[in-house]
């Protein structure tokens, strides 16, 4: 019998149950928003200090990790003996070693690999109730299967929340085979499933789902259940969230909202329709110079004095609301919104006579997503589109609000650190860093600045001559589907070979990626450049010094600068990458720049050289405020979505219950 190594439990806290449906925590186990903040430091190493380095950290963790692998090893292994002390005593050393030691051979008999001290450690982090930074290309996925492995074990049901519907189906057929030799069962959630369809799959031991399509399935089973029908989720035991930062943070910037058509009368919805029309109009006949102010962070759009006292006349003679300065004044900004804030191909695409609204920071369709207030029609008549009928909100919810309300909650993600003040805040979760298995070999090339977007692209394609010819395949990153098709023109004209991947092309995104790391093989993609997808590298492309990244984007922040900068030299292998910046872009009309740094980054251009140490204080200023401001917003969302909730509550209470 292999005895485990003592741990100072005198440090430990008392253990938090393990909740699951059943007499003690009810058919719906779920947090309410009142409870008391979670425990942490229930299994061996989660208790070390969050700021300890990574290298300690695991350092400190071998003789328990070398303990783990004798398990492993060692036989015979009780399979139901192991679920029985984990249903029993919850998640203690000595249970997690042995559930861990069961992962560890079923994934070499199933899977043909080999789990790494770096996997298991991300694990038994994130069953502790902490979000885990660990770099791209160290196993991700499998590390957090095996979390999701040892809880399913323990009998709770587990969410494991992905960055898209491609990734939980990918993700629940590659591991069937795993979870399958632990007698754990595991399905995926798909957007086109009914609720008949997606009770039973809930009602497996994992599940793999976005994180959209857990939280509107919750919000359904808010609702009334029509003919007395059972929910759809088993309650809210544990979620397990990959790229945890784009999921709580970069996501939750609007609210999930359930809503219905309004089966209002023709005659209301034709008047509705027209003021549209005469907002437009009007919007139309604003003077760009003085009339109006266009927030560029915003994408917003508003009236000065001027453009409110030239409209006045014109507006006040169609009659009706048109007569109320201040409804006049919001319909108007509504308009120039429209006109002027957002733009086609950058903030929303036209398909086949619909709108379709693209997240701004992973360059998808963003499927059933509308603007409100009107915004969302004013659109579709810019762009010559069959309106929409208006809708009425029946429930809604926050990213920020609705995970706080699992009872277990981890996560993980390559870029988190810069985020963990917040992430603190928000959700109550620390985040530890845990070493990479392998040194980086990435090289940053210095950094070049370009007077305008032609002299970027110009370059870019002389760039990937070069890299073609030394047969290194190249990605570049772009900030929105426009960008991308104009730097597709550029390379066309060269007659370089190359793929786009974009939000026209989000059908073919697995195939675009699996093409990308070919030898000499040019990939221009927005933001979502296959994230959560490996850029996997054939032996030329290795030889030949590995993926090269070309970072054109402007990012809200830093940790999305990594991401995309992480996508080349993985697990060890070559790589190179280097940001190329237009100076024509970071000389915003909204926010004028001084005339040093106007000095500063014209040098730079001519010299093709790399800015000063001043000069990139300046150049990063704007995506500091650009996080701070972000911030703010998810903070104020959650008020919002605190204070709906509250009035949503009170509205069904004076009306008494349904009969």
């Amino acid at each position: 019998m292999i005895t485990l190594p003592a741990w100072p439990m005198a440090i430990t806290p008392h253990r938090e149950p393990l909740a699951r449906p059943g007499p003690r925590w009810g058919a719906y186990p779920e947090r309410p928003d009142d409870a008391e903040p979670r425990l942490r430091g229930t299994l061996p190493h989660a208790w070390l200090p969050t700021w300890l380095p990574a290298p300690w950290r695991l350092a400190w963790c071998h003789p328990w990790l070398r303990q783990v692998r004798q398990l492993s090893a060692h036989t015979p292994l009780d399979l139901n003996a192991c679920r029985q002390a984990l249903r029993r005593e919850g998640f203690t050393p000595d249970n997690v070693a042995l559930a861990l030691a069961h992962v560890l051979r079923a994934t070499e008999q199933t899977l043909g690999l080999r789990l790494h001290d770096t996997q298991l450690l991300a694990a038994t982090l994130m069953l502790d109730q902490q979000l885990v930074e660990m770099a791209t290309g160290e196993g991700k996925t499998l590390a957090m299967a095996t979390a999701a492995a040892v809880a399913a074990l323990a009998g709770i049901p587990v969410h494991l929340v992905t960055a898209n519907d491609y990734l939980a189906e990918r993700d629940a057929q590659t591991l069937a085979p795993l979870f399958g030799a632990l007698g754990i069962s595991v399905a995926h959630i798909a957007p086109a499933m009914s609720s008949d369809q997606r009770r039973p799959v809930y009602a497996q031991d994992v599940v793999y789902a976005t994180a959209k399509e857990v939280a509107f399935d919750y919000l359904r089973d808010g609702l009334s259940t029509p003919q007395g029908a059972p929910p759809l989720l088993r309650g809210l035991s544990l979620a397990l969230i990959d790229e945890a930062d784009s999921i709580l943070l970069d996501e939750a910037s609007v609210p999930l909202i359930i809503s219905v058509t309004q089966q209002g009368q023709a005659a209301q919805q034709a008047h509705r329709r027209a003021v549209w029309w005469q907002a437009l109009h009007l919007a139309r006949r604003l003077r760009h110079d003085g009339d109006y102010t266009v927030d560029t962070g915003r994408h917003s759009a508003a009236l000065t004095p001027a453009g409110e006292q030239h409209i006045a006349g014109p507006a006040e003679a169609l009659g009706g609301v048109w007569r109320r300065p201040r409804l006049r004044r919001d319909l108007l900004g509504l308009a120039v919104t429209a006109l002027h804030a957002l733009h086609r191909d950058q903030h929303y695409l036209v398909r086949e006579g619909k709108v379709e609204l693209l997240d701004t920071l992973t360059g998808r369709v963003a499927v059933g997503r509308v603007w409100s207030q009107g915004l969302h029609t004013l659109i579709e008549l810019k762009e010559g589109c069959t309106p929409s009928a208006p809708t009425e909100t029946l429930a809604q919810i926050t990213f920020q609000r609705f995970f706080k309300r699992y009872w277990r909650l981890g996560g993980l993600s390559g870029t988190l650190v810069e985020a963990r003040a917040e992430l603190r805040g928000l959700y109550d979760l620390d985040v530890v860093r845990v070493p990479e298995r392998l040194p980086s070999q990435r090289q940053t090339w210095p950094t070049l600045v370009f007077a305008t977007p032609d002299q970027r692209w110009r370059a870019i394609a002389e760039r990937a001559q070069e890299m073609q010819a030394h047969g290194r395949p190249l990605l570049i990153g772009t900030d929105s589907v426009h960008d991308s098709e104009q730097l597709s023109q550029h390379l066309q004209q060269a007659g370089i070979a190359h793929t786009v991947l974009n939000a026209r092309q989000d059908q073919h995104e697995a195939d675009i990626v699996a093409q990308a790391g070919q030898a000499g093989h040019v990939t221009v993609a927005t933001r979502m450049a296959g994230r959560g997808t490996d850029i996997s590298l054939n032996e030329r492309a290795l030889a030949a010094g590995g993926l090269h990244v070309i970072h054109c984007q402007r990012n809200e922040s830093k940790r999305m600068d990594r991401q995309l900068v992480g996508r080349c030299a993985r697990q060890g292998q070559a790589g190179s990458t280097e940001a190329w910046i237009c100076a024509a872009i970071s000389n915003d009309p909204a926010t004028p720049s001084e005339p040093k740094l106007t000095r500063c980054i014209q040098s730079a251009v001519v010299h093709r050289s790399t800015p000063s140490a001043w000069c990139w204080w300046h150049l990063r200023l704007p995506q500091w405020l650009e996080e701070q401001r972000q911030a703010a917003l998810r903070r104020q969302l959650l008020d919002q979505d605190r204070q709906w909730a509250q009035q949503h509550r009170l509205a069904r209470q004076s009306r008494g219950p349904s009969v």
